[in-house]
């Protein structure tokens, strides 16, 4: 346990006592203008990284259309996927989501949306709020070419049209694999509402998304606890 709490103090979420950086206030994003149509068929995945993991994964087990969020890594091998070695910002991963979703409920697109306005800050470069490092990055990690395309046409859309104050950082990256992250850090934010970093940071991100994007919000979320048992 004492290995747990210190790598926790240290590593996501870790820097409780640099409150001055809240949750990042929401920002009121047009739907891209370039999207798939909702369709029926198979369920569809989306890896995201956009700060510490713990605060995406709770915004979107809050969406319309999701079935399933996993924490995890991308960017980096399998054999350096591990919470402690991706905190040193050296293996090149980014803690990251895995979205598994109902394309006839929601599309990719809107999940874009939902990472550009309420997720995160996409203009922040290898940080976000009071967490720095790579590991923090922005990034979109694509499956395949529809995706990208969507993605990059995303990111200029609402850097033409001036919506953030900074140029949006996210890279686009593509997905070389998706690396489930260990067992403490699922469902963090639903199992540790009132630890100090989720309360300050992250809770903020669910009033946001609530508020801002309606259609898109479920007030039930979907858990990972509840689909392995």
């Amino acid at each position: 346990m004492k290995v747990l709490v210190s790598a926790l103090l240290l590593m996501c979420g870790g820097l409780l006592l640099r409150t001055s950086l809240a949750g990042e206030p929401a920002v009121a994003v047009p739907p891209p203008a370039i999207d798939n149509p909702r369709t029926a068929g198979a369920l569809q995945t989306a890896v995201l990284a956009g700060g510490c993991f713990w605060g995406v994964q709770g915004v979107y087990e809050h969406m319309t259309g999701v079935r399933r969020v996993l924490s995890g890594y991308s960017g980096g091998q399998s054999s350096t996927a591990h919470y402690e070695l991706v905190g040193t910002g050296q293996t090149g991963h980014a803690e990251s989501v895995e979205i598994t979703f109902d394309p006839q409920l929601v599309s990719y697109g809107e999940i874009l949306q939902v990472f550009f306005s309420v997720a995160h800050d996409p203009t922040q470069l290898n940080r976000q709020g009071p967490d720095t490092g790579s590991q923090y990055r922005s990034a979109i990690f694509y499956a395949d070419d529809t995706q990208r395309k969507v993605a990059v046409a995303y990111i200029a859309q609402l850097d033409k049209a001036g919506v953030f104050r900074a140029p949006i950082a996210t890279r686009v990256d593509p997905l070389k694999g998706f690396f489930r992250a260990e067992d403490y850090h699922q469902d963090f934010l639903l199992r540790n509402p009132t630890n100090a970093y989720i309360a300050f940071n992250d809770l903020p991100k669910i009033r946001n998304f609530q508020q801002t994007l309606p259609a898109l919000y479920q007030g039930k979320p979907v858990t990972v606890a509840a689909l392995t048992h």
